[in-house]
């Protein structure tokens, strides 16, 4: 009997035991604060989950709920987790600090230190709860920086987060980055995230203005990168309805200058001129240096289209000015390579060059990839005007590898065809061909496979 009594004991002993998760830190009366804000009573704050003694007990800070009884309340509140945790001394408090110090600097366009300190928080070991905002943050600053490659795969880790988390003002944001990097990377699906955003957005109570005046903004670009200019210019005319009842005039100011940059691209070049000079205005009264060099290069590009080159050249000036006013790097570059357009339209290929290889140089100090094979393509231009073939082979092999890299078809597809052009000015029509070929590749991609495949049917 004695023996029987040990081995049910031993038996017991040997079953798992249900593990008690630890309790969460809670900035107090928190809990209670988001329950009030929502208009729930305890027993709708904790339906199917948590029994309403419970969470009156957490309310009254008698007891610490687990991760997952706080994400609960998280999701049923709306609020993020972050909203409910009480900071931890030392560590996290620093942790907090470099956090804010992150987002100012993405908001200063200080787009290289904010790599550096982002890439310091992720591999730092920051809590858990701000790895999120931190992806989000390291990813806007990629952007800024002209690199979408390395902004996809931490957009798609922070909006897992925020999903998690239930955070719909930030998931917003976060696929609305992600309609940008398919923007840049002319990827098919830049209008339907751009579009699934500004739901996301439209669907919180109350609609922040300020996230659908940008969400509008990245949809217009999106709807403007597919050529599609009648639902651009509805989406900026919705972003600018929105922003006229808001005081962010830096965002309002870009949306006027998307819009004439729209206009310019369905051939209205008067109308995209008013609208440009429109959004420099607002600039002018906020004095936003670093988007007023940006817009001042817009501007320029438009009047260069419409042969006013005096015009431009004055614009683009300010915009270098300005970059150098405020020690702007990030898109410094960009304008170098407009006047060096300019110069190429006057007739003036030194200074075209030179202008070139500045470019090239500050690009590939700020590893801007794309610039860099832009700055390639400019000088395998001037190259093939200058009768150096050599050397414009070799720049626009660069610059075709540089897109390619990139996976930039449409501006791949603009490259074969410039330097198609340039072969064939050259009296060398086969090599002209096989570009003019890879440029209808890069347009439709297989459809010179299907041809091949069609060709080998008749033959046969």
């Amino acid at each position: 009997m004695a023996s029987g009594r040990t081995d049910a004991r031993v038996a017991a002993d040997a079953r798992p035991k249900r593990r008690r998760l630890p309790g969460v830190n809670l900035r107090p009366g928190s809990v209670k604060q988001a329950r009030l804000e929502s208009g729930l009573s305890l027993a709708q704050l904790g339906k199917g989950q948590v029994t309403a003694p419970a969470i009156y007990l957490i309310e009254s800070g008698r007891t610490r709920p687990s991760m997952p009884t706080l994400e609960h309340i998280a999701r049923r509140t709306g609020k993020p987790v972050e909203f409910f945790l009480a900071e931890r001394a030392g560590r996290a408090d620093d942790s907090h600090d470099r956090l804010i110090e992150l987002e100012a600097m993405v908001a200063d366009s200080r787009n290289l230190e904010a790599i550096d300190l982002g890439q310091t928080l992720l591999s730092g070991g920051s809590s858990a709860l701000r790895l999120g905002r931190i992806r989000f943050l390291l990813a806007q600053a990629y952007l800024g920086a002209s690199q979408p490659e390395r902004a996809a795969g931490l957009l798609a880790e922070a909006r897992t987060h925020f999903e998690a988390i239930n955070d719909g003002a930030m998931l917003a944001e976060c696929i609305g980055s992600q309609a940008t990097v398919a923007t840049m990377m002319h990827a098919k699906d830049a209008v339907f995230l751009a579009e699934m955003a500004v739901s996301v957005c439209r669907a919180l109570r109350p609609v922040p203005a300020p996230t659908e005046l940008r969400l509008l903004g990245i949809l217009a670009a999106a709807h403007a990168a597919e050529q599609d200019h009648d639902r651009a210019i509805a989406a900026y005319e919705a972003a600018i309805e929105v922003g006229g009842a808001m005081a962010d005039l830096k965002e309002l100011a870009r949306l006027y200058r998307g819009l004439g940059a729209d206009y310019r691209a369905a051939g209205d070049t008067e109308t995209a001129t008013r609208y440009t000079q429109r959004s420099l205005s607002v600039l002018e009264v906020i004095r936003d240096r670093d988007a007023l060099a940006e817009f001042e290069n817009g501007l320029g590009l438009l009047l260069m289209a419409r042969g006013d080159y005096a015009a431009a050249r004055r614009h683009l000036e300010r915009a270098l000015a300005v970059c150098d006013d405020t020690n702007l790097r990030c898109g410094r570059s960009q304008v170098l390579l407009s006047m060096c357009e300019l110069s190429m339209r006057e007739g003036d290929p030194d200074t075209a060059h030179r202008l070139a290889i500045e470019a090239l140089g500050l690009a590939e100090r700020l590893e801007e990839g794309a610039t860099i094979a832009e700055a390639h393509v400019w000088l395998g231009r001037i190259a093939g005007q200058r009768d150096q073939p050599a050397e414009a082979d070799r720049q626009f092999e660069d610059a075709i590898r540089g897109f390619e890299a990139l996976g930039l078809h449409e501006r791949l597809l603009q490259c074969h065809g410039v330097y198609a052009e340039i072969l064939e000015r050259r009296g060398e029509l086969d090599r002209a061909y096989v570009h003019m070929r890879e440029a209808l590749q890069a347009s439709r991609p297989g459809l010179l496979r299907r041809g091949r495949v069609q060709e080998r049917l008749s033959s046969a």
